[in-house]
């Protein structure tokens, strides 16, 4: 598995991470020892990077986090979090630093750490990006030692655009799969140019791009590919990508006959990602040990080909881009 300099940071991570998503909630029903088990999974296949958020299961995938580090010892992978998701109403006024505060020191106590590696804004509103006393907040928290780094998690490509306007933001956080490809329209030259990490976060749009689901698939009541599916809960986005599911399963098909003998959907959908030298990592989830070692895996497929690359934007051109492509 490659590995990659953290933008401006003094951290390398492999290129696929893991995303802790899974095993907080939201996903059905994951116990936390088979939670546990597909982080060690990662770890143990060369993953050194993994991400969190203080919400991920009101802190049970941080907490899931740090008891597997502590048991494990030795070299400690980069551990990010988010903060902000816990504000109710989730508005933008909320963004205060003591809120703020509050958020990293509820983290810092889940994750039984003195410092953060990495914070990151959760999503949050528009008009948090426009506001510079919030960044100011994080220098401050940055500067009193509470964070070693902060970056934004994002919705839309605008977004990504104007927090990387803020010298001192890290990363961004962003969607970028064969479902969504306008990230690399612009942002990720921007990104590059500025040497911002870039982590990769729904790359398999909820596992439509595992080439798994069918029609006649059926989602726990707690899963949010369930309970989100027309953006009730959060951003539409989030859940297949914001594509329409029909949509989808019509255009997993057509990707399908471009996946490599031998090779998984998926493991052929990360490494589509990977593909792109502006991709600092990219965070599938997993919910137990197959999934996280199937996601390793990706790192050992050769090249997508010219050929492969321009088949692919071009499904995504006819099919999915009408639904997804301005919205984000």
């Amino acid at each position: 598995m490659r590995n990659h300099a953290f933008g401006r940071t003094s951290f390398t991570v492999s290129e696929i991470g893991f995303g802790a998503w899974q095993i907080g909630g939201s996903w059905g029903d994951v116990s936390e020892t088979d939670g546990a088990k597909a982080l060690e999974a990662a770890l143990d296949a060369g993953v050194t990077f993994v991400d969190t958020a203080d919400v991920y299961g009101d802190g049970r995938s941080e907490k899931i986090i740090a008891g597997v580090l502590k048991s494990r010892g030795g070299n400690r992978p980069m551990v990010a979090t988010k903060a902000g998701r816990r504000l109710s109403p989730h508005v933008a006024n909320g963004y205060t630093k003591a809120n703020l505060e509050g958020f990293i020191d509820r983290s810092l106590k889940n994750l039984e750490i003195d410092s953060l590696d990495l914070v990151q804004l959760h999503c949050p509103p528009t008009e948090v990006l426009y506001r510079p006393e919030v960044f100011g907040a994080l220098d401050d928290l940055r500067r009193a030692g509470k964070i070693r780094n902060y970056g934004v998690s994002v919705e839309k490509v605008e977004e990504a655009l104007k927090a990387i306007e803020y010298p001192d933001v890290t990363s961004i956080q962003i969607i970028y799969n064969i479902f969504r490809q306008r990230p690399a329209d612009l942002f990720f030259r921007e990104a590059k140019q500025k040497n911002v990490a870039v982590i990769v976060r729904v790359p398999l749009a909820s596992g439509l791009l595992s080439g798994k689901i069918t029609r006649d698939t059926a989602f726990a009541k707690d899963d949010h590919r369930n309970f989100n599916r027309h953006g009730d809960a959060f951003d539409v986005g989030e859940t297949f990508a914001g594509v329409p599911f029909e949509v989808g399963l019509q255009a997993v098909e057509e990707v399908r006959k471009l996946v490599p003998r031998g090779a998984s959907m998926a493991a052929f959908a990360l490494k589509w990602i990977l593909m792109n030298e502006a991709v600092t990592v990219v965070i599938p989830g997993a919910r137990n040990e197959a999934q996280a070692r199937g996601n390793a895996a990706a790192a050992e497929l050769a090249a997508l080909s010219a050929d492969v690359m321009t088949a692919t934007k071009e499904i995504y051109a006819r099919l999915v881009a009408p639904h997804v492509h301005q919205r984000w």
